[in-house]
């Protein structure tokens, strides 16, 4: 039994996505874990100590207005996925989120650590875990370079297996050279490409076994079946976009 599963273009912890994740609590409370929401700002590590403060701040307040007991654990580094006493507080909660930043720095950071094997063990347990923005790119089996788009991705979590995420994606187009956003859009072969826009979500597992549109904006298949443009409340049906 896994929990729920939620790629989110942007917006974590802002009152525009609490619906979203205290649906993904709910969810993992639904399979016996306890009303805690453990807060990952990893991909943040490599910024300023008032950067990762803000993080923190914004995921208290988020946790406290869908009425869960937040732990943000201080994981800035490699070294710190390998520490037991934050590694213990990994106790089946009902969510586990990796807010944005860096996503290389984010998986470079935690792959083939003990802390990412703890996490997936208490996914696989019921927990729901949600990764926005880097967090929700390090989900896949590919991570695309968006400072060299010419190079080869990295490997990723692969919670998700062979989908590649490009968030922010209603505003991803006007930040970076054609040329380049559609070297990211050219993935390996047999892989999944959406784009997810800002304020908005794919999940799978909260209201059903499909990955399910939710949010303001659109999640947009560009590569895989079938390709176009979806909304909230959409279902891909099968549970599997790979």
């Amino acid at each position: 039994m896994s929990g729920a599963l939620a790629l989110v273009g942007s917006g974590e912890y802002l009152p525009e996505m609490q619906d979203l994740e205290t649906r993904l609590i709910k969810s993992g409370l639904g399979n016996g874990c306890s009303n805690s929401y453990v807060q990952l700002a990893t991909a943040a590590g490599a910024e300023s100590q008032s950067r990762l403060d803000h993080w923190q701040a914004l995921g208290r307040e988020q946790a406290n207005r869908i009425g869960a007991k937040p732990i943000f654990l201080p994981v800035f580094e490699r070294e710190h996925a390998f520490n037991e006493s934050i590694i213990e507080l990994i106790d089946k909660p009902a969510l586990i989120y990796f807010s944005g930043g860096d996503p290389s720095y984010l998986v470079k950071s935690l792959v083939n650590t003990p802390l990412l094997a703890k996490i997936r063990q208490s996914w696989m347990l019921g927990s729901a875990v949600a990764g926005c923005s880097a967090g929700a790119m390090a989900m896949g089996f590919d991570v695309p370079n968006f400072f060299r788009p010419v190079h080869d991705g990295i490997t990723g979590f692969n919670f998700v297996g062979k989908i590649r995420t490009i968030p922010h994606f209603d505003k991803y187009f006007g930040w970076v050279p054609d040329s380049a956003a559609k070297f990211v859009t050219r993935a390996p072969a047999n892989t999944t490409v959406l784009g997810i826009d800002e304020l908005t979500a794919l999940a799978n597992g909260i209201d059903s076994d499909n990955w399910q549109v939710y949010g303001l904006g659109h999640v947009h298949l560009l590569k895989g079946d079938p390709l176009g443009k979806f909304s909230a409340g959409h279902r891909f049906l099968g549970g599997s976009l790979s």
